[in-house]
């Protein structure tokens, strides 16, 4: 994942903000850190791209504005302490449980949730029930408002010639509205190219500098093109 600094409660003319900046830092696997020059900055700028092309679909999202080379602005919000992750084909998990090829398209996709970092991180909506982490209304509404990320994000994919394997959604939540938080980073996006001739790299598989720059270049540069 790529490392950030969170500048909270900022006053700002539209309220209280936070302000989220994007270092040129990444982890890799096995908690290894790598530098990859400017990623902070491609990062931010994607990020801007997508959550004001999901507020275009009323999708609600805490993001307000860019705000210099590598920072973003967002209104206060109390960040869900659990991550819902979005598949659209089947990852190494799943395919070995279910019998699966890797990489197979979904009929349907599969929504898991989870909580913490570690290998065995998935749970279910009755735990986050159960432990008071978030209640069935909200429950209810963030599995709806997926959906229609997932669906708007799937679209946008399909219309690059790309497939939309996997992205991972992050919720916060301010008074009574829940919001869409987190970002659009390699961590968090994983799209392949339908074309099985062209070369790409696996966002999986991420496991160097170099590695890591090229896909968020590739991510960079679809978000880029009007």
């Amino acid at each position: 994942m790529i490392e950030t600094i969170l500048h909270k409660d900022i006053p700002f003319d539209e309220g209280n903000y936070q302000l989220i900046e994007y270092l040129d830092n990444y982890q890799i696997a096995d908690g290894k850190k790598v530098k990859v020059k400017e990623i902070g900055k491609k990062v931010a700028l994607t990020n801007a791209f997508f959550f004001d092309y999901l507020k275009e679909y009323h999708i609600p999202t805490a993001f307000l504005r860019k705000d210099g080379e590598n920072s973003l602005k967002f209104s206060t919000y109390q960040e869900y302490p659990f991550r819902i992750k979005i598949l659209n084909s089947a990852d190494k998990r799943n395919s070995k449980i279910f019998g699966m090829k890797e990489g197979s398209e979904l009929n349907l996709p599969i929504f898991e949730f989870h909580y913490g970092c570690g290998k065995e991180s998935v749970i279910s909506e009755s735990h986050l029930i159960a432990f008071d982490l978030c209640n069935p209304e909200d429950m209810k509404l963030i599995t709806r408002i997926c959906s229609k990320i997932n669906a708007v994000l799937k679209s946008f994919f399909e219309r690059r010639n790309e497939t939309l394997a996997e992205v991972c959604c992050h919720f916060g939540k301010y008074e009574d509205k829940v919001f869409l938080i987190g970002d659009f980073s390699p961590a968090s996006l994983k799209i392949f190219p339908k074309d099985e001739s062209v070369k790409w790299t696996n966002p999986y598989k991420l496991s160097s500098a170099a590695e890591v720059k090229k896909y968020t270049e590739h991510l960079f540069n679809i978000a880029s093109v009007k």
